[in-house]
Formats: structure tokens, C-alpha cells, sequence
């Protein structure tokens, strides 16, 4: 749906478009006298145009403008939790503007990378915060902070993945914390400063006995410590597909688990660094990534459905995060100042397609985070140059605040839906 002034843009866009096309392409009636056979001509070129334009436009709205419900502190409105999670289908939808964002100030959480505060690192722009994703029949809360962290009063959240689980995981303490008095309450168990080389970072809410951690695991299956005798030279190292990160019983004492996988199944992380697959004591060489990721997955689904107790674990699983890298060898990387219009194929994947499949085949209950979709229109999240080493490009990873806020607030919008956080319903799968 478009609005009316919209129309109106649309319309004279249009009409410069076809008066450009007749000056172009139509001089001869310009600089002729016209006779009768000429103005025919012309007509019907105008004609031609026209119809061309509004059968065929060039531009598509990002999403329908609508008026969006918001929570009301001051009235004491409280948004409703007990809906049925199955009568929405949260990833399924467009992203709209709105003023109510951003949720946090990135500059005011100490958990917030530096690298990922594009603000802080010299963004000027400001617009990429302000974009709300909305799903097509259904609403995702808006949520009075004090009431989650009630809710999830001595709860334990383990995100397991790679550097993109980070800054979901440092994006829901941000979210959190602002809901907090005491932010010194708020604290990494530790002590250690949020990078990317350490394995492990917890986060306790200590007013609310609550622990936010996270865990690197960027395969979720265990890298071989030993290259198997007689391999060629160009094996470096391996990556043992049939047994889950040595860090996993970890994992398990927890309430909320949410994995994710996928960037780094690349040749470039892989092949081109002399990592091959191990199953057992045999290398794979032979075997394809694709094939690879399958096999770790079957992995993971069997340590699953062994280790945790469904009772009081609730499991999600993010799909692939939607990257904007571009040119022939994919190694440009353009920022935009607004979300695209069109996907450009982003919004499928065959990394999520597979996780989707394995989650299909498990009998433990398991939550399929499908955000592949709604990443494929924010061209304009990405760190790009914005980030702690400006002189490498980004449109892998988001700014902070940005689009993974929206991950955590559908994930919120689970866990709060139910009355106990720990006993999620036999979930929605895609």
C-alpha cells in the first residue's frame, strides 16, 4: 500500500521519466514541424510509455506504512503475552519506520562492542535505527522491561555460536540493562572486557540473579587437535564432524539455549586456511561443504536430543544471517541509507534451509529463528567502514543498536508468551 503523497511522487516521477525518453529517443518531432501523422506518432509513444512505467515500475516500497500499537508506561498498559505462538508467523513480514527506536544507547552499555557502535565510530546517519520489523498478521510486543527481567528471575541464557551470536547475546543485555537502576549491578562474572577471542563471557544481572552467557563455537562440532598420519601437506587441520565442541557440557544447565551456525562454512574459513573434515579417524577430502554442515548438524541434533532435558531447557535455532557483499567476487561492500526494496535472493539460503531440515528431524523441541528473510532487506545495518578497523569493510556483522535488537524481541516474544520461561510449547517449526 502506498500512500497518497507517495501517488503523487510516483506520478511525476513517471512523467519526467517518459518526457526524458521522448527527448532521448525523439528528436526528429522535436526540431519538425508536426503534421497529423506526427502527432499520431507522438501519441502513441506517450501512450507506449506510460503504460510501460505503471505495468512495469521501477520502484517498490520497502513496506506498507502502518500505525503501530506501542506500550504506554504512564497508563500502566501492559501488552498481552498469552497469544498462541502458532497463530503467528513472526518472520514473515516487512520492516516499517519507527520513532520509538532505538532501544538502547549503545555509547551507554559497556556490553556493546566497539567495533559494532557505528555511531560512536563515526556513522553520521542515523535513520538505520529507527526501522521496526512488523510481521504481516500479527504483532510482536512491546515488552515493560521491569516485567522481563521479573519473568526471567534467576533464569540462565546460553547463546552457543559464532561472532554473530555475540552481538545477539550483547544485544539483549543492552535491551536489559535498560531497564536496570543499578547498571553497576550488571556485571561480566570474569571481569573480562567483550572481544571476540575469548571463548567464553557471562553476564550476570545480579539484582536479579539472572546469567546472560555466551560461548564461541563457530561449527558447533570439535576442531581436530591431531592431523591423521599421513595427510597432505595442504591439511592444516580438521574439523571433526561427528563429535560436538569439547566445550558442550557447558552448555546444558541452562534455560534458554540458542545456537547458531554459518559463516563460517565457507571455503575461505576452510579449505583456503587447510581445514578439512574428520569423521572418526578418517579425512574427508573429498567431501563438500554443504555435505559437511549436514553431517555436523546430525551431530548436534543427536548431543541434543542425549543431553538436554526438555522440561526445563528451551532450545532455539537461528538461521544465516543475511550478508550485502557485492560485486564479482563478492569483496565490495556499500552501506545504504535506507533498507532495499528488494532482496536480491538474500532471503533464502541453503545454510538455513539446511538447519530447517535437521530441526525437522528432531524429536526434541526446537525453535527455528528463520531471520534470514528479514535481514535480506537491511542493506543499510551493516558496520561497513564504521567499525574499530575502518580500513576492512563489513557487511557481514550489524550495528549495534540495529537488526539484531529485532531477533531479540521475537525471542522475547517466545519466552514471554508463556507463563513459565522454562516450559516452552512443542514449537512452530518452518
Amino acid at each position: 500500500m502506498i500512500k497518497p503523497d507517495e501517488d503523487s511522487s510516483r506520478f511525476s516521477f513517471a512523467t519526467a521519466r517518459v518526457f526524458s525518453f521522448i527527448k532521448g529517443n525523439c528528436r526528429f518531432f522535436i526540431f519538425q514541424s508536426f503534421n497529423f501523422t506526427g502527432a499520431i506518432a507522438v501519441s502513441f509513444l506517450l501512450a507506449t510509455a506510460f503504460a510501460f512505467l505503471f505495468l512495469f515500475p521501477r520502484f517498490q516500497p520497502v513496506v506498507n506504512e502502518v500505525e503501530i500499537p506501542t506500550y504506554n508506561d504512564s497508563v500502566g498498559q501492559i501488552p498481552n503475552y498469552n497469544y498462541s505462538i502458532s497463530e503467528c508467523n513472526f518472520f514473515e513480514g516487512g520492516w516499517i519506520r519507527d520513532e520509538n527506536y532505538p532501544l538502547y544507547d549503545a555509547s551507554q552499555c559497556p556490553f556493546a562492542e566497539q567495533g559494532f557502535n557505528c555511531l560512536a565510530n563515526g556513522r553520521k546517519d542515523r535513520g538505520y535505527t529507527k526501522w521496526r520489523w512488523k510481521p504481516k498478521n500479527c504483532e510482536i510486543p512491546r515488552f515493560d522491561i521491569h516485567q522481563i527481567l521479573e519473568k526471567l528471575r534467576g533464569k540462565r541464557i546460553v547463546f552457543v555460536g559464532d561472532s554473530l551470536s555475540r552481538t545477539q547475546w550483547e544485544s539483549l543485555i543492552c535491551i536489559l540493562m535498560s531497564g536496570v537502576e543499578d547498571k553497576k549491578s550488571v556485571f561480566e562474572v570474569n571481569k573480562n572486557k567483550i572481544t571476540k577471542q575469548i571463548r567464553f563471557l557471562g553476564v550476570l544481572f545480579s539484582s536479579f540473579n539472572l546469567r546472560i552467557d555466551f560461548y564461541r563455537s563457530v561449527f558447533l562440532v570439535q576442531p581436530g587437535s591431531r592431523i591423521p598420519k599421513h595427510s597432505p601437506k595442504r591439511v592444516k587441520s580438521t574439523l571433526k564432524l561427528d563429535k560436538l565442541d569439547d566445550i558442550s557440557k557447558e552448555w546444558i544447565n541452562s534455560d534458554v539455549l540458542i545456537f547458531n551456525s554459518g559463516h563460517w562454512w565457507t571455503p575461505t574459513k576452510l579449505f583456503e586456511m587447510g581445514c578439512y573434515f574428520q569423521i572418526g579417524g578418517s579425512l574427508k577430502l573429498g567431501m563438500r561443504i554443504a555435505d559437511g554442515l549436514r553431517t555436523a548438524l546430525k551431530t548436534w541434533a543427536s548431543w541434543a536430543e542425549t543431553n538436554i532435558n526438555a522440561n526445563k531447557t528451551s532450545v532455539f535455532f537461528r538461521t544465516f544471517e543475511s550478508s550485502h557483499w557485492s560485486g564479482r567476487k563478492r569483496f565490495s561492500c556499500k552501506v545504504t541509507k535506507q533498507p532495499s526494496a528488494r532482496t536480491g535472493g538474500r532471503d533464502w539460503s541453503p545454510i538455513s534451509h539446511t538447519i530447517i531440515e535437521a530441526v525437522k528431524k528432531m524429536t526434541l523441541p526446537v525453535t527455528v529463528l528463520d531471520v534470514t528473510p528479514m535481514g535480506a532487506y537491511r542493506s543499510d545495518g551493516h558496520v561497513g567502514t564504521w567499525s574499530d578497523n575502518p580500513s576492512v569493510p563489513d557487511c557481514s556483522h550489524w550495528c549495534l543498536p540495529g537488526v539484531p535488537d529485532m531477533w531479540n524481541e521475537i525471542l522475547l516474544a517466545y519466552l514471554m508468551s508463556m507463563n513459565d520461561v522454562s516450559s516452552l510449547p512443542p514449537t512452530s517449526r518452518p
